[in-house]
């Protein structure tokens, strides 16, 4: 039956070669059957439909004969295990399919430098301390390098030796056989997690691990400006790994509230209450800032909810500091006596 190729990779007949190689990505990404949910059969639909339009004189043939063309042989490829034969793939004008999978699938010619893992604690500051920074004292329990062997994982004074599992090279290789043919992957030698030797005797106190168990206190500078729930990065104060790089310490700030203030990006806001007639007559007040009090003159008939902006008294950063900006709420007396309710009735203040 005849097989329509275009269709079965979902491209135009009109689509370039960059089109139809990023289709073929895709799909064999989805229905490769080494992952999860993977279909083998169609994904041999749909790397015979590659062969072919991947390759512009087989395209070629195929847009004039159709699938036909390429049937009992028409490939050029010898049939192996499970019906194919990728060795021709290189001289046929095709990617290489290890750099290609190992780009989809992780395996391949590639390997993951090893690390510790990651740590993350919380610690929580003032207020104040987030508008201009301030260094905090963190302590915590991870692992880190032995004290004895300095992270060798070796008895000191009885040297180390060459891997015999890995042969020094810190990662084990293995070859699969697959529908596409021989595929080589790459692990973590299983023998010495990766340094490439292993202690001719192991320590005594990590027993050649090469890691203890310790507790650790340095200082973080919080940087000014810093908001709550951001998350600082101190490289390498993560967990300690024989044989590669120590993991990083990931410390996120809360900070705790202040009643006085609001902040909003690199600026604060409070508010401050003044009488009918420092209102109406104009005065000047102290108001409290993050700097502390400081004087705030209040015009004649500034009316309840007006905003005064104190400049340079915001938020510290590394571009300056923002401004405080204050909003008066006028309180209008609630209880007047005889005298105060007269005076009010003669001024005869209305809108």
């Amino acid at each position: 039956m005849a097989k329509d190729f275009y269709q079965i990779l979902g491209v135009a007949k009109s689509a370039t070669q960059d089109e139809i190689k990023q289709a073929f990505r895709k799909l064999a990404h989805t229905y490769h059957p080494d992952k999860a949910g993977g279909d083998e059969a169609k994904f041999k639909e749909i790397n015979e439909a590659y062969q072919v339009l991947g390759d512009e004189k087989k395209r070629a043939q195929y847009d004039q004969f159709g699938s036909a063309a390429f049937e009992n042989g028409g490939f050029g490829f010898g049939q192996g295990a499970g019906g194919f034969d990728f060795s021709g793939f290189g001289g046929a004008g095709f990617e290489d399919l290890g750099d290609l999978f190992g780009d989809l699938f992780g395996g391949g010619r590639r390997t993951r430098a090893r690390r510790g893992a990651d740590i993350q604690i919380d610690t929580q500051i003032e207020f104040r301390e987030s508008v201009f920074g301030t260094d905090k004292t963190i302590a915590l329990t991870k692992q880190s390098a032995c004290e004895r062997c300095g992270g060798t994982g070796g008895e000191p004074g009885t040297g180390m030796e060459t891997c015999k599992t890995c042969k020094g090279s810190g990662v084990e290789v293995s070859v699969q056989r697959t529908i596409l043919g021989n595929i080589q992957n790459k692990r973590t030698c299983s023998a010495c997690h990766g340094a490439g030797e292993i202690p001719k005797s192991p320590c005594a106190t990590c027993h050649g691990s090469g890691t203890q168990r310790t507790q650790r206190s340095f200082v973080v500078t919080v940087p000014a400006g810093v908001e709550d729930g951001a998350v600082l990065r101190v490289r390498g104060e993560g967990e300690f790994l024989r044989g590669g790089a120590s993991g990083d310490l990931y410390v996120r700030v809360f900070v705790k509230p202040d009643a006085r203030f609001e902040r909003e990006g690199t600026h604060l806001y409070s508010e401050t209450k003044i009488g009918f007639t420092q209102a109406a007559l104009g005065d000047t007040i102290e108001v409290e800032t993050i700097d502390g009090n400081v004087a705030l003159k209040i015009p004649a008939g500034t009316q309840s909810g007006m905003q005064f902006r104190l400049r340079g008294k915001g938020v510290q950063t590394s571009h300056g500091r923002g401004d405080h900006l204050v909003t008066v709420i006028v309180i209008t007396p609630r209880k007047l006596d005889r005298t105060q309710r007269k005076l009010l009735e003669e001024l005869g203040l209305r809108e």
